[in-house]
């Protein structure tokens, strides 16, 4: 019988982010490369990248002889240890995928195998070469001739690119020690190696990628005229750590931050918050609802969905909930800012109104809307403690937050330890998602999607 030797990998620029798989076929006894493939998948995680690429590799295996038996050799734990029935599979993306490559050769010839990431840079490789031509528009090539070095095991670790491969220094056991930037076009770096000026989040991994050393804390003089909600959170969110990213400290707490979809006052941009008329989504609103529930269905990564209390929020989040088969629980601290008298006002009609008011809410967190409104930092104070609340309550999970604008800007600033002005400096689309990671001893990473290409 012909044994054929498997190795396959998947990576995730985001993480869920644009992604990509990789997979080598070769000759178990000649170490011959007989088979490459590589796709680029579109917006997924690392572990759904890994699964296709598990997939894809054993497809091209049948394709050589069906007749054969496979080892498969890959770096992903979780993989090899759900594959050999060790660990159950709870991810809902993940399990019909398990399902079809448990199919494609009997169970009893084909054989699992973990890795370490510096021995699977033959997968690596064209898994980052998969997303880079997607990320170009482009379909991924083969190259003319597949190496075909030997893919033994050894030290210096299977045929590929050795400046993408050194990149895969696997993140759970590298030491949190200072190094140098990694190389352009890895993913999935270990604590020594940040890509620079990226921020992103490694599932496998369970920790955040910093670029470069973090900062400071403020020195005393700079807090003054901050809110607790600013102090506390750069004094968490800024605390410097040994090395290039804090300690392994598990899973973070994963907000993905959905805006609400459009209401009749949305396309009109007028003051819209708590205190106001409390609109219902729009029949605009209510389509982009269902195309974002249908992206965050095929992205698979949402585990458990919290809202604002506000109508608008309530159907859009209800929306998405029926659509990923979840409950749906509110939070009244994801509401959005009170703007007291400002409610269904433009901009243009508050500054011809309330010029005075207006000046000096521009000008200082503390200050309240025209008719007691609540302030920014008051906003802050409370949405800082929602955050803190649901971080602890979905540790190592992923929950969907639907909220609105003043809160999704306040989580972004208080995690990137920006000043109050930081919120006039942002934008969200309406149906929008953005995504905050938050970490056992403080740290944070950010995701700007502020993506609405679901809703084209």
């Amino acid at each position: 019988m012909r044994e054929f030797i498997v190795e396959a990998d998947g990576g995730s620029r985001g993480n869920p982010g644009p992604a990509g798989y990789g997979a080598v076929v070769s000759d178990a006894a000649t170490g011959e490369t007989l088979r490459e493939t590589a796709e680029y998948i579109g917006v997924a995680t690392n572990n759904v990248a890994e699964y296709q690429g598990l997939l894809a590799g054993l497809r091209a295996a049948r394709e050589l002889d069906p007749e054969a038996a496979v080892h498969v050799r890959m770096d992903s734990k979780l993989v090899v240890e759900q594959m050999t029935g060790r660990w159950k599979i709870k991810h809902p993306g993940m399990k019909p995928l398990a399902a079809q490559a448990a199919r494609v050769f009997p169970p009893e010839r084909v054989t699992y195998e973990w890795i370490p990431r510096e021995r699977n840079k033959h997968a690596d490789r064209l898994a980052n070469e998969a997303m880079d031509a997607g990320e170009r528009g482009e379909r991924w090539q083969a190259s003319a001739a597949p190496d075909a070095r030997p893919a033994a095991p050894g030290p210096s670790g299977p045929p590929g690119d050795a400046a993408a491969g050194a990149a895969r220094v696997r993140a759970a056991s590298a030491p949190a020690s200072a190094g140098p930037p990694a190389p352009a076009g890895s993913v999935r770096t270990g604590a020594a190696e940040p890509a620079a000026g990226t921020a992103r989040t490694d599932e496998r991994a369970g920790r955040a990628a910093v670029p470069g050393p973090q900062a400071s804390p403020p020195a005393p003089g700079a807090e003054a005229g901050r809110s607790d909600a600013d102090v506390r959170a750069a004094r968490t969110v800024a605390t410097p750590s040994s090395g290039w990213a804090p300690a392994d400290m598990g899973p973070p707490a994963t907000f993905v931050l959905l805006r609400h979809g459009e209401t009749p006052l949305t396309p009109q941009k007028r003051f819209s918050g708590s205190g106001g008329s409390d609109p219902s989504l729009s029949g605009v609103g209510r389509e982009q609802a269902e195309k974002v529930a249908a992206a965050l269905a095929r992205r698979g990564t949402v585990q458990a969905i919290v809202t604002s209390p506000l109508a608008r929020t309530r159907e859009t989040a209800g929306i998405v909930a029926a659509r990923l088969g979840l409950e749906v629980t509110v939070d009244e601290g994801l509401r959005e800012t009170d703007f007291g008298a400002w409610e269904g006002l433009t901009f243009a009609e508050v500054r011809e109104r309330h010029p005075d008011d207006l000046n000096a809410w521009l000008s200082s967190p503390d200050a309240e809307p025209t008719g007691g409104g609540e302030s920014f930092a008051a906003t802050a104070t409370r949405v800082a403690a929602a955050r803190d609340k649901l971080s602890a309550a979905y540790a190592g999970r992923t929950v969907l937050l639907v909220t609105h604008v003043t809160p999704i800007k306040t989580l972004v600033r208080l995690a990137l330890g920006a000043p109050p002005e930081a919120l006039f400096r942002m934008e969200l689309s309406a149906a929008s998602l953005s995504a905050v990671a938050y970490y056992a001893d403080g740290n944070a990473s950010v995701r700007l999607f502020n993506d609405t290409s679901h809703l084209r």
